[in-house]
């Protein structure tokens, strides 16, 4: 009997690692200096595969896991007025683990805290691609999209 379908219904959101993680830039506009804070939650999602083994045969189950991040951006530009976004991205790092992954979840959480580094390394990505759009979002309000 497989577990597949009861594997993608699970999935459980984890807080940031202490601390949290954040990262601030400064983007510098025609119509003003933006600052622009990032703070992110690691998302961590399970998905149980394989078969219970019978009669003494062995186990194939397996707990895939992935570790993606949601992202809140704040944006202060010169002129006092706040842009946010929220936006996520699901494959930051991924993993698998033998067995159940109600019994697994605890390893795996300390898996995803020990490569803190790689996820905070994909925030600092993700906020440097949020630029173009903060750019964006910055000529609309302030009515400085070139023409033409």
């Amino acid at each position: 009997m497989t577990f597949g379908l009861v594997g993608l219904l699970l999935g459980v959101a984890m807080g940031a690692p202490e601390g949290g993680m954040a990262h601030s830039a400064r983007i510098d506009h025609r119509s003003g200096t933006v600052q622009s804070d990032y703070t992110a939650k690691v998302q961590v999602t399970h998905r149980q595969v394989g078969a219970v083994g019978a009669g003494g045969r062995p186990s194939t189950l397996r707990c895939l896991w992935r570790a993606g991040l949601v992202v809140e951006r704040q944006a202060r530009h010169a002129s006092g007025s706040m842009l946010a976004r929220s936006f996520s991205h699901d494959e930051v790092i991924e993993g698998s683990r033998p067995g159940w992954c109600s019994a697994q979840r605890a390893a795996i959480a300390e898996e995803v805290a020990s490569r803190n580094d790689a996820l905070q390394a994909r925030l600092v990505q993700l906020a440097q691609q949020d630029h173009a759009v903060l750019h964006a979002e910055v000529d609309r309000m302030h009515g400085t999209a070139q023409a033409g």
